[in-house]
């Protein structure tokens, strides 16, 4: 618990520094640019347009749910849609509270209302955030290729030196170190192949054994990837799980008058660079902002109206997983406990 305690201020604390390096140096004219902006969206159609924001991020995760469904499948367990849509609507609500709680909290919720092993439902989680990463690392790779001239010709030192020149700067040096990097994985694979040979004649302890339990059920959850039944339809949710983060971002930006006229690239830019605000700090506070902030502003919007759209964007995803986070707490409780196994054939 101490540690959980310690996590949640050092997030709360990175947090509260985006948000003071986002505020430090407006003037009373960006301050009034904010405050326009934001009321510019109290009207009919703007707000249309901002709940369109909340449904499309929450259509999101229930195709996170569907996936998760069909990764649990081969394990030999049964989940429903609705307690698979519960699990994942919680885990981030925990996590706005407590970083990572929501991945524990979602498995447990799993192993109670549908019986699932704890440990072969955390594997399946592992492959979920696993995947996203790898598809946010190539939507990020595409970014940079889509807007190289763009990103390439951004000043970042008061010396005038670009961000194409310091990458290839950073290019440069790292394959420099090819070779020692490729030294560290050949010693690393030779010292693990000598320590499985290795044979120490000790038995087990009761410790180790139910540390091998829990590995084996974590691996075997994060094999299950290769013994999907569907994998079409796991492509499927996984297309459309990104399709529908990016059309919550889209409906955002229709949202402000000084946006709509950006068209799609910078919305997807938003999408996936804004992601980073999410892992840096406590639910994205702050970061996620400033990050949306400086993004626009390389396509000619000015930093304060930025600066609100990305706070108005952040409080609509957070209200949404607030609202619909303690729906699914309330809702679960009228679920039926099942015994949800079946036997692999």
């Amino acid at each position: 618990m101490k540690k959980k305690i310690i996590q949640l201020l050092i997030f709360l604390s990175l947090g509260i520094f985006f948000v003071w390096i986002s505020v430090r140096n407006l003037s009373l004219e960006d301050i009034e640019k904010i405050k326009e902006s934001a009321v510019g969206i109290l009207n009919p159609k703007s707000l249309f347009y901002i709940f369109l924001t909340m449904i499309s991020g929450m259509i999101a995760h229930y195709f996170r749910a569907l996936r998760n469904i069909l990764l649990i499948d081969p394990l030999g367990y049964r989940v429903r849609k609705s307690t698979a849509f519960y699990s994942i609507m919680v885990c981030y609500l925990s996590n706005l509270a407590i970083p990572r709680l929501g991945e524990v909290l979602r498995c447990t919720f799993l192993q109670r209302y549908d019986n699932v092993p704890f440990q072969k439902s955390f594997g399946t989680v592992v492959v979920d955030r696993v995947l996203d990463l790898f598809i946010f690392a190539l939507l990020f790779v595409l970014i940079i290729f889509l807007n190289k001239e763009l990103l390439s010709e951004l000043v970042i030192s008061k010396e005038g030196v670009t961000l194409g020149v310091r990458m290839n700067e950073i290019w440069t040096f790292l394959w420099n170190l090819k070779y020692l990097f490729l030294g560290i994985i050949i010693g690393t694979i030779i010292g693990l192949f000598i320590k499985k040979k290795r044979k120490t004649g000790k038995k087990e302890s009761k410790i180790i054994i139910k540390v091998k339990n829990i590995i084996t059920g974590l691996w075997q959850g994060l094999i299950s990837i290769k013994d999907l039944k569907h994998p079409y339809l796991f492509v499927i949710y996984t297309i459309a799980l990104w399709v529908f983060y990016y059309l919550g971002t889209l409906m955002c930006f229709l949202a402000f008058d000084f946006l709509q006229g950006l068209g799609p690239m910078p919305a997807f830019m938003v999408l996936v660079v804004g992601a980073i605000g999410f892992m840096v700090a406590q639910g994205g506070l702050g970061a996620y902002p400033l990050i949306v902030a400086g993004i626009l502003m390389l396509y000619g919007v000015d930093y304060a109206q930025g600066l609100a759209a990305g706070w108005i964007g952040w409080s609509a995803q957070t209200v949404m997983i607030l609202i619909v986070g303690f729906a699914s707490l309330m809702l679960a409780s009228f679920l039926k406990i099942e015994d949800r196994a079946v036997n692999n054939e």
